[in-house]
């Protein structure tokens, strides 16, 4: 870390950050053989008529169909089926209130199928649970004997919401015994291996695309495994492979073209790959493949306006740079530092040619939310660097309110929807990206302290503003491991919040939408840990990107 004395009074937050990590292994990308490629798609096309059919049969045993639903979702094939799904889900909430079935008092069962429909966006009362709980108001004891119910409550809890007191209590008890019964030397190998990967982090927190590697290895070790279902989904994950590898060759590429390293002095993080990686966490279906390539430019502009302010920018040349992106004009160029001049211009002409692009489809006013999102995260990013300027630490109230902003993930959220079509992506979808909006704030907080609480203490080294933990430490006295356990708790809230707006009909715009915030969300968990930045610090990330983007699965 360096610090760069401009003048007596002014001195740069200058920090010298990691060095890229993949180089041209990306760009040197050569697509698989066209003829095994093709044989492949074949045969995934015919299991993928096995896995519906399966999907259609009427008469099955309904734990049978849950276990199924289940594995499709965590296998990471359930977009080729979600009309399929859906039919599914909506006839197990039909007769939610009709439960006959030999499984009214399974744990294991109710919690798989309250799991699925939550997630899935269908209401099921918490109070399905209450017949689990013994006369004097808590969990059966003798519910510990059911491992498999136990790690599915667990796993169901976390799609609880505001109030849902029964559903904390549900959490404490699952993770209690799971703890307990993980140091069995009776239980199998790949169920405790399961339950250690539950309690890492649950399934509801985990990016899609990355969980399905993990879960295809779990699903093949399992006896009761359906062979074609497990064949498909390693099929289409190295097909799918190969389509992510393409795109991450041409932003590659179009990263190269527009040259912003060399017209930048050498304060901003070269995360190429690590921005790709991030577009996956919203969305990996083929179909968002023009919505994957569009964010990951942002993206980029995205980091490097947050290094600007970070990282380099005194504070009179972020105001100025503020008072730029506000009046977003070719005018203000010769105002700003020579360093960035060249980055806004780019900026500048990469949004006209935005705007032509969705003028043709009568769509320009994208364009519009798009700066007005990124004036919001200036404003963040500037009263952080005036709060650092006057040596100022927020109340953690103050601090956590601004960190809506600063979190940039209004920006990040309203750059996702980007290309993601006219059918649902409306003005009133962009409007709903605000920061009194449910699950958009919850988002950005979420970012905002998981962030925090895993660079805090590299940032604590430099000239750098106070994160929530200093804030909260000062205000009210704790100690770093109280404080800790505090941001987790408000994590866990704003999450509470976020699946609120999960659960139809109080969704106030398409499912698909809210999706991509709560994928958004997930994400993080990929990138940030206590004490490890994957994204500054990218070799945390590295085996992740790998495990997904360089290594294909061994069929």
């Amino acid at each position: 870390m360096v610090c760069l004395n401009v003048t007596a009074n002014m001195t740069r937050p200058l920090v010298k950050f990691q060095p890229d990590l993949w180089g041209d292994t990306f760009l040197n990308y050569t697509p698989a053989d066209k003829v095994t490629q093709m044989q492949q798609e074949k045969e995934a096309k015919r299991l993928k008529e096995v896995v519906r059919k399966e999907l259609l049969v009427v008469v099955k045993d309904p734990k049978e169909r849950l276990e199924y639903l289940d594995a499709i979702h965590r296998l990471g094939v359930a977009y080729h089926f979600e009309n399929d799904i859906e039919d599914n889900l909506q006839l197990f909430h039909n007769n939610l209130h009709f439960d006959d079935t030999c499984y009214a008092d399974d744990l294991h069962y109710v919690s798989l199928r309250f799991r699925l429909l939550r997630q899935n966006g269908f209401y099921v009362s918490s109070d399905v649970f209450e017949k689990f709980k013994s006369e004097n108001g808590s969990f059966k004891e003798s519910l510990a004997s059911d491992v498999q119910g136990i790690l599915n409550l667990y796993e169901a809890s976390y799609l609880r919401v505001d109030g849902e007191n029964i559903l904390d209590e549900a959490l404490a008890f699952s993770t209690t015994h799971l703890l307990i019964t993980s140091s069995s030397t009776q239980l199998s190998s790949l169920l405790a291996e399961q339950i250690a990967h539950a309690l890492k982090l649950p399934l509801h927190k985990r990016s899609i695309r990355l969980e399905s590697r993990h879960q295809i290895s779990f699903y093949e070790s399992k006896y009761t495994s359906d062979k074609s279902l497990l064949r498909f989904a390693k099929l289409e994950f190295n097909l799918l492979q190969e389509l992510h590898k393409s795109e991450l060759r041409d932003f590659t590429r179009w990263s190269r073209s527009i040259d912003l390293s060399m017209k930048l002095p050498n304060f901003t993080r070269d995360r190429v790959v690590e921005a790709y990686f991030w577009s996956l966490g919203a969305y990996h279906e083929p179909k968002y493949s023009y919505a994957r390539m569009s964010l990951c430019k942002l993206l980029k502009f995205g980091s490097i306006i947050d290094d600007i302010y970070d990282s380099y920018g005194t504070i009179e040349e972020l105001k100025s740079f503020t008072k730029a992106i506000k009046r977003w004009d070719k005018s203000c160029i010769n105002q700003l530092p020579d360093y960035v001049r060249s980055f806004y211009g780019v900026l500048l002409q990469t949004f006209d040619e935005i705007e032509q692009e969705f003028a043709r489809e009568k769509r320009s006013y994208v364009v519009y939310y798009l700066r007005q999102q990124i004036n919001n995260t200036c404003q963040g990013y500037l009263q952080e660097a005036k709060w650092r300027d006057e040596e100022v630490v927020p109340t953690y109230d103050d601090y956590v309110k601004n960190g809506v902003l600063s979190s940039s993930y209004l920006y990040v959220i309203a750059a996702a929807y980007l290309g993601m079509g006219d059918a649902i992506v409306t003005k009133e979808a962009f409007e709903w990206i605000h920061p009194n909006s449910c699950a958009p704030k919850a988002s950005c907080i979420i970012l905002r302290l998981i962030n925090d609480l895993s660079g805090h203490k590299f940032e604590r080294d430099r000239n750098h503003v106070a994160s929530a933990v200093e804030c909260y430490m000062k205000q009210f006295g704790t100690s770093e491991e109280e404080t800790y356990t505090k941001i987790q708790l408000d994590i866990e809230e704003s999450w509470k919040d976020m699946n609120q707006e999960i659960i139809r009909p109080t969704v106030v715009v398409p499912m698909p939408l809210v999706t991509r915030v709560v994928n958004l969300s997930r994400v993080l968990y990929d990138f940030y840990q206590i004490g490890k930045d994957g994204y500054t610090m990218s070799k945390y990330l590295q085996p992740k990107v790998a495990a997904i983007l360089v290594d294909p699965i061994v069929i």
